[in-house]
């Protein structure tokens, strides 16, 4: 059995070097997924090769440049995760990138182990990052979906933001869907709980109270629900990868648990989604 000290790492428990947190797929012992954070200050910068990896440089808080392949892109950014979208740049295998900020600030830097190449570096413009409310009731979250399939190309990188208000249950049901990590930057100093289970062929048991900066790892099993305290909301990246030509992102609600879908019919939407930030967009 293995349980929650093996994959949750609290905050600063996964630094290495520039990065706050630095997750590779030998860290964690799969095959494709990996992610850091890096925080810059002002007049900061910083130097990435991409190597056999694809990237995203996705802010936390404040904007930056990103020079790759020939390319500048400016990310204007954003105050924090609940306060809007935010653009985004995508780095190519075999890339060697400069992020700068003349204001510092935190970026995620979600990667995937990609074999064929063939993309470009590219900018991903917040107006066409999709936000979709999601369930109903008390199990409602907001996703944004900055790099899934039918929103931004790429050959395995799937990454969205979940964002919870406060006493709300999100990833509920509990479901599978490949192979994953969840970094979780709760508001404030908020409290957050997360569960992962599996079989009993393959078990795991994870339950843990989460607070801001930690990261929680999923290598099989089901996930949910993440669960905010009440008067604190809650946000996680959802970074996944899997070893498939088809970039999917699949979803197997664990059976039992399945009927929820049933009672959202007679609720609506927690009213406080979508978050201010994109209510404006």
């Amino acid at each position: 059995m293995t349980f929650s000290g093996t994959y949750h790492l609290p905050k600063g428990t996964s630094a290495d070097g520039p990065y706050d947190l630095a997750i590779t797929p030998e860290s964690a012992g799969w095959a494709y997924s990996g992610l850091r954070i890096l925080t810059l200050k002002p007049g900061g910068e910083h130097a990435l090769s991409t190597g056999e990896n694809e990237f995203l440089v996705l802010p936390l808080n404040g904007g930056c440049t990103v020079a790759v392949d020939g390319w500048s892109f400016e990310l204007g950014g954003r105050t924090d995760v609940f306060s809007a979208v935010t653009d985004f740049a995508y780095l190519p295998r075999e890339s060697q990138a400069v992020i700068s900020s003349a204001d510092g600030g935190t970026y995620a830097l979600p990667s995937a182990r990609a074999e064929r190449g063939g993309h470009s570096a590219r900018h991903g413009r917040k107006e066409d990052v999709p936000v979709e409310p999601r369930a109903a009731g008390a199990c409602s979250p907001q996703v944004n979906n900055y790099c899934l399939p039918g929103t931004f190309d790429a050959e395995r990188r799937l990454v969205c933001e979940v964002l919870t208000p406060g006493g709300n249950w999100s990833s509920y049901p509990p479901h599978k869907n490949g192979f994953g990590c969840l970094g979780v930057p709760p508001r404030e100093r908020s409290r957050a709980w997360g569960r992962v289970y599996g079989t009993a062929e393959r078990p795991i048991d994870v339950l843990a109270e989460i607070r801001s900066g930690d990261t929680v790892l999923i290598p099989h099993g089901r996930h949910g629900p993440s669960v905010g305290a009440p008067g604190y909301d809650l946000c996680y990246l959802d970074v996944m990868t899997g070893p498939g030509q088809d970039r999917a992102w699949l979803i197997c609600d664990d059976p039992a648990r399945g009927r929820v879908h049933d009672t959202w019919q007679a609720q609506d939407v927690d009213d406080r989604l979508p978050f201010e930030g994109s209510r404006q967009r």
